[in-house]
């Protein structure tokens, strides 16, 4: 990045960061948006942070994950889940990561809910991007998880990717709203923490042991991250990755 696109980065307007505990962190999401120039707006509505009622003083949201059930009856979820109006209603970049892709599913009026079977996704599963996602950009063959309910795909909503066990992973709806099932955003000491306070989560259904999240890491950090890299300028930039055809 040159000089001159510095200056002009650090005069946009700042990103909505929309987190649900006090020590929760942004990760690499943030610390991409920030080298992307972007400032960053954090606010954590659990512990009373207002949300604003125009996106005209952001360059676009974020609403992250959490321990919290899209379907909770809190205050705060609801207030969350309506809040997305305002980026709808105002076609701004919007960007939800597990429970904030299931808060968007849940205002476009899809139903989010765990397998009847009860297995989960906690680890690293495989992603199969669908052919409108091939067209967009290049997929990382796995990523991380680590949730035990899904949604089910917006009416009108585009399929980026699917999963085995949960097969909605990616959408748009619209130009400028996104939903990911999975985590691209932990840095190596957010995944050792999550592995330390969940493991009690390692006993569900489908759920693989802490030693094979940070054998994972290892294996196939690198593409995700360089992915979500190209995913944020997608999502905050409108920019369109070089995709290679597939050969027939």
């Amino acid at each position: 990045m040159t000089l001159t696109e510095r200056s002009i980065r650090r005069d946009r307007r700042p990103i909505l960061i929309i987190l649900h505990q006090e020590r929760s962190s942004p990760g690499r999401v943030g610390q991409l948006l920030i080298k992307k120039g972007y400032d960053l707006d954090i606010r954590r509505p659990v512990l009373g942070d207002a949300l604003p009622s125009t996106l005209d003083g952001h360059a676009g949201a974020v609403i992250f994950g959490g321990p919290m059930s899209a379907n909770d009856p809190d205050e705060f979820v609801k207030t969350e889940i309506d809040w997305l109006k305002v980026p709808l209603k105002e076609n701004r970049p919007y960007l939800g990561i597990c429970l904030g892709a299931q808060m968007l599913a849940r205002q476009l009026g899809s139903k989010v809910a765990a397998n009847c079977d009860g297995s989960t996704e906690i680890g690293w599963y495989p992603l199969h991007p669908t052919e409108r996602g091939r067209l967009l950009m290049h997929w990382p063959k796995m990523v991380y998880h680590f949730h035990r309910e899904g949604f089910e795909l917006p009416h009108g909503a585009e399929l980026l990717a699917s999963g085995d066990a949960y097969p909605n992973q990616a959408f748009r709806y619209d130009d400028n709203a996104w939903g990911l099932q999975f985590h691209a955003e932990l840095t190596r000491v957010m995944m050792h923490r999550w592995v330390v306070h969940g493991a009690h989560r390692f006993i569900l259904p489908n759920a693989q042991q802490g030693r094979e999240h940070l054998e994972g890491r290892m294996l196939f950090d690198a593409p995700l991250r360089a992915w979500l890299d190209d995913f944020l300028d997608i999502v905050f930039e409108g920019k369109t990755a070089a995709v290679t055809p597939l050969l027939a």
